[in-house]
């Protein structure tokens, strides 16, 4: 039986499949939080499941991961084992997402994943101010999460 698919902005605790990877993200971020919901837009083939860092199941899943490490940046744990964040996160996502895999061949060019990881820590760092200057909490009203169908 396959698991629903839950809504980054759902308050109910989140379901994961065995058969998908998780996406780790804080939903305390706004911005955060609107880049999770687009993601699961963006997902045609609905292989991933959204797993907000409040939820107490990050830590069974994923218990060798620091809250630290999962505030600082967006993780993607995946079925076979290997953990993704940040960057490298965001490249392993996009080669899973037909609509992104003009990113993800930019993010494959030698080179480019070191300056990646710069600017994504830097974004990190100021995710709360940029998420008030780009108004994402708006953001996230227009753009509702997607549910598996």
């Amino acid at each position: 039986m396959e698991a629903a698919r839950v809504a980054p902005d759902l308050t109910a605790p989140a379901a994961v499949s065995d058969t998908h990877d998780i996406v780790v993200y804080d939903d305390k971020c706004p911005m955060c939080t609107f880049q999770m919901r687009l993601l699961s837009w963006l997902d045609l083939g609905r292989r991933l499941d959204f797993l907000p860092l409040s939820n107490p199941e990050v830590h069974r899943l994923a218990p060798q991961l620091k809250r630290e490490d999962l505030l600082e940046a967006m993780h993607v744990l995946t079925r076979k084992g290997p953990v993704h964040r940040g960057a490298r996160a965001i490249r392993y996502l996009a080669a899973r997402i037909v609509l992104l895999w003009p990113l993800c061949v930019l993010l494959w060019i030698p080179g480019v994943i070191f300056f990646s990881e710069i600017a994504y820590r830097a974004v990190s760092r100021n995710r709360q101010f940029l998420s008030k200057i780009f108004g994402c909490k708006g953001a996230c009203e227009v753009l509702p999460g997607r549910k598996r169908e």
